[in-house]
């Protein structure tokens, strides 16, 4: 695996340290870059994993005076393209945003401002999505482009504060923010799971075992994704075999019994009370997982 790496920068006041892998997806990283630079409220360190960049991304971040960058010859997967972009951190703070993403106003602000009010390191926050379908309760539902060409971006703007969300609870996908000292603690995302499915729940537990209870989405921090524009073209590893097999439960029983993930907000979570015939299912599925 021969990874390359180059930092240009060198502003010390960034706010956080923004990690974006991509993998042949220009117009989309364009976009998403642009959004950062026109609607944060902070400067922040860009860093961009480019997978392969053979269709122009290379060139492109080249040009750009503020992104800092690694490249891999060949897709290395989300898990390493993340893993290995933390040695280009500059601040306390790593945040993980998908390439297909359009940041919205002062969704750093309010970021910022929460992790602000927490007022210690322990925890784990995501922004709230706004996605054109589906029936995600982390997300609000709203079409403004299903893809980059459809894109009503000033619709967007006018209005993605409108919706009525509350804060939820289960913060697992990115957009998400964590504390470099969490990161380390835990070792990063698990490379076992590359190319990378399933990875955000995996890295969810993993800060669960070191004992985060804070795990929050942040409703007031919005970020708009046209979805799946790279999963599409991948070959999928066996997420959800690798993790019941890795942690003894599915990662629905995860997600849904420990993170009640989509729930509004109530605090600090509490270990779960797990009932006969869900710890038994568990058990069942891990065997046969097995074979």
């Amino acid at each position: 695996m021969n990874i390359e790496k180059k930092i240009k920068t060198t502003d010390s006041s960034y706010k956080f340290s923004i990690i974006i892998p991509t993998w042949n997806n220009l117009d989309y990283l364009k976009l998403v870059i642009k959004s950062i630079r026109k609607n944060s409220h902070y400067a922040h360190q860009i860093i961009v994993h480019i997978n392969e960049g053979t269709d122009g991304t290379k060139e492109w971040i080249n040009e750009q005076k503020d992104i800092d960058y690694s490249i891999s010859r060949e897709n290395i997967g989300i898990c390493y393209s993340l893993n290995f972009c933390r040695t280009l951190i500059k601040t306390d703070y790593i945040l993980y945003m998908n390439d297909d993403m359009y940041v919205c106003p002062k969704w750093d602000l309010e970021l910022e401002n929460e992790i602000k009010k927490i007022g210690h390191n322990k925890f784990f926050l995501s922004s709230t999505m706004i996605e054109p379908s589906g029936s995600n309760p982390s997300v609000i539902v709203a079409d403004f482009g299903k893809d980059i060409s459809h894109f009503e971006e000033e619709k967007l703007l006018n209005d993605f504060a409108k919706f009525d969300k509350v804060d939820w609870s289960g913060a697992t996908w990115p957009p998400n923010i964590i504390h470099k000292e969490i990161w380390d603690l835990v070792g990063g995302y698990s490379n076992e799971f590359s190319p990378g499915l399933y990875s955000d729940p995996d890295f969810s537990k993993k800060l669960w075992n070191a004992g985060i209870r804070l795990f929050k989405g942040v409703s007031a921090s919005r970020v708009y994704h046209f979805g799946t524009k790279t999963t599409k073209r991948i070959t999928h590893n066996d997420g959800a075999k690798k993790f019941i097999l890795k942690w003894g439960i599915t990662s629905n029983t995860f997600t849904e019994q420990y993170l009640k993930r989509g729930k509004p907000f109530s605090g600090e979570l509490q270990e779960p009370k797990i009932s006969i015939f869900v710890t038994a299912k568990n058990s069942i599925k891990q065997f046969l997982s097995k074979l």
